[in-house]
């Protein structure tokens, strides 16, 4: 940014916006420097909070022509720094962007501003009967907005698919601040690229979402919740797959080794079910749907499942405070590990069968080059949180050691047919690390894709792409 060009830019933002849109206190810049990506904060030079599709274009707009660095925020519960303002400028936050604005029931569609908690919609449309599934684990504070840009998946993406598989439609404002509609309000479109789908998953890079058309189905009236424990934590990732091959699809499969267990009992004050220190893991199987009678037969067909991978007795909740208590677990378990100490975490995705291995090579991994790991995630569709713990590890070792091991993860994870994140996004902290699984003819189509969205650079930049050549 050419100084002089930036003071122009932000004297001609003042003149279009309101003292309360346009924010330069330093105590709003330092709440806006970070998300929940380890420790990292980087201040802007103003904070944005625009509340109608106009601020936005006019801020886009001016930005462009100024040069002036923007990157869109919502919620900033990501964890890969992809609401990061690495390059100062604009930090736009879409927080007042926060109406349902129609449930069309005939339709099963949902018109929703990005700024919406993705909990808050869910219980919104679940009054009208019907049903929005992605549910991350921030999903009580996580946005809408910020669920499209990473492409968010959640507990429940096994059988109802991740966010991509819910936008039918959205309205974008591009860098220069024309206002657009990618796609239609249809089941299906095959009228030209697919560029809903382009900006879903974009990070933020190539456009700002200002609404958002999302398909519903019928809510479930009944589900099922089981935990599983297993003297060995590759037992329980081999019976995941097993669990499918007898032809049952979960609502929800999730995989939590003891430690995550033993962390999050103590984070949250109690240990709601007791199943001692003997068990190196645990299964939290759901299973959701229409007909009871159905449910149970294919809890019958799990338990059967499950007994040939040395499993013990298995937990059947009751009643719906022992469902809740039991997803409070398994969602807490990010945030309590980071109470416990500075920590890296990887979101690696492998073809589920491969789950066993890639935990496996994890552990081995760790064991080579002396940290510890604590792993859990959603194994019905093979994606593994590994929690690297940052302990006693010297400063040398966190800095510039780690690195290697982290590469030496995610070729196992290449190799085994996976890639380095399912649900998190590339953001800032794992953009080094896509020459690992592209090559760079494919780095340059997705450059170039930026580029022509993006000519001047402005939206989030120095985000997802490396520096040019390898690793």
């Amino acid at each position: 940014m050419d100084e002089r060009t930036m003071e122009a830019g932000f004297s001609e933002l003042k003149k279009h916006l309101s003292n309360d849109t346009l924010l330069f206190q330093q105590e709003t810049l330092e709440y806006y420097s970070h998300d929940e990506t380890e420790d990292l904060r980087f201040l802007p030079q103003a904070v944005a909070k625009p509340a109608t599709v106009e601020e936005v274009s006019t801020i886009l707009r001016i930005c462009n022509e100024h040069r002036i660095p923007v990157t869109p925020m919502g919620a900033r519960t990501g964890l890969s720094g992809g609401a990061l303002p690495v390059c100062g400028g604009v930090a736009l936050s879409m927080e007042r962007f926060d109406k349902i604005l129609n449930i069309d029931t005939f339709n099963q569609q949902v018109l929703v501003e990005p700024g919406v908690i993705t909990q808050v919609l869910q219980e919104e449309v679940q009054k009208q009967g019907l049903y929005y599934a992605p549910d991350p684990a921030s999903r009580g504070s996580c946005f809408i907005g910020g669920n499209i840009a990473e492409n968010s998946g959640g507990p429940r993406a096994v059988k109802y698919g991740v966010t991509k598989d819910w936008v039918l439609n959205l309205e974008v404002v591009l860098p220069n601040g024309e206002v657009i509609w990618t796609g239609a309000n249809t089941l299906k479109n095959s009228t030209g690229y697919n560029m809903t789908q382009l900006i879903v998953g974009s990070e933020g890079t190539l456009g700002v979402v200002t609404k958002a058309v999302l398909k519903l189905i019928p809510y479930p009236k009944y589900n099922l919740l089981m935990l599983a424990p297993f003297t060995s934590a590759g037992k329980a990732c081999e019976a995941v797959s097993a669990i499918f091959r007898a032809g049952v699809t979960p609502s929800a499969l999730e995989f939590m080794e003891q430690d995550a267990i033993s962390i999050t009992s103590a984070f949250i004050g109690e240990r709601p079910f007791d199943f001692g220190d003997t068990y190196a893991a645990h299964l939290l199987i759901e299973v959701d749907g229409q007909d009871m009678d159905g449910l149970m037969k294919e809890c019958e067909v799990i338990t059967e499942v499950l007994e040939g991978y040395e499993c013990g007795e298995i937990l059947f909740a009751e009643s719906q405070s022992q469902k809740d208590k039991l997803w409070m677990l398994r969602r807490k378990v990010g945030e309590a590990v980071k109470t416990t100490s500075v920590y890296k975490e990887e979101d690696t995705v492998v073809p589920r069968y491969h789950l066993p291995e890639l935990l496996a090579g994890v552990k081995e991994i760790g064991k080579e080059f002396g940290f510890r790991s604590v792993c859990y995630g959603h194994a019905g569709d093979g994606n593994l949180h590994i929690n690297i713990l940052r302990d006693g590890l010297s400063d040398e070792f966190w800095n510039d050691k780690l690195k290697e091991a982290i590469t030496r993860i995610f070729l196992l994870t290449k190799k085994l047919g996976g890639t380095i994140s399912g649900e998190h996004g590339i953001g800032w902290v794992q953009k080094e690390y896509m020459s690992l699984i592209f090559k760079d003819s494919e780095l340059d189509l997705m450059r170039g894709i930026k580029s022509l969205f993006d000519p001047n650079d402005i939206l989030n930049p120095s985000k997802m792409f490396p520096k040019m050549g390898k690793l």
